[in-house]
């Protein structure tokens, strides 16, 4: 067992409309795109999977969600954390900060996207996206049914 995989970060849940899809997600929330990943939750289509039930399933994959702006200063941090995360892994950017520096992009000490650090496998564009874009992503990236 990882430190990150008995850390509060990393948590499983179930994928409303693919209950197939467990995943374990290590969500890195630097900013308001955070709050969209908690309303996904809310919302109830992120379900978390209780511990005693995702003892016994492992999950499909591991997914590092990035939401928010990544500074130079996080960059050694999530790069740490990418590289703890068990296989199989992947990576999820959600939103346009994390995917490209937003509308900070010209700071200094902001990251020109977190593909500069980390290989992605799903980008979700918007500021905020919606929560239903999550799902959609990660539907995508686990190739079930229809990521619309």
């Amino acid at each position: 067992m990882t430190p990150l995989q008995s850390s509060a970060l990393e948590r499983r849940f179930r994928v409303s409309g693919h209950p197939q899809l467990l995943i374990s997600v290590l969500d890195v929330g630097l900013a308001c795109c955070a709050l969209e990943v908690g309303a996904a939750i809310t919302a109830g289509l992120l379900v978390l999977e209780e511990p005693e039930h995702s003892a016994v399933l492992e999950p499909r994959m591991n997914v590092l969600l990035i939401s928010g702006t990544v500074t130079d200063a996080l960059a050694p941090g999530i790069i740490r954390a990418w590289e703890a995360l068990d296989e199989p892994r992947v990576a999820v950017s959600f939103g346009a900060c994390a995917n490209t520096g937003g509308p900070y992009w010209d700071a200094p000490t902001v990251t020109k996207g977190i593909d500069q650090l980390i290989p992605m496998s799903v980008y979700i564009p918007g500021c905020p996206p919606r929560p239903e874009a999550l799902i959609a992503g990660l539907a995508r990236l686990a190739g079930v049914g229809d990521a619309g």
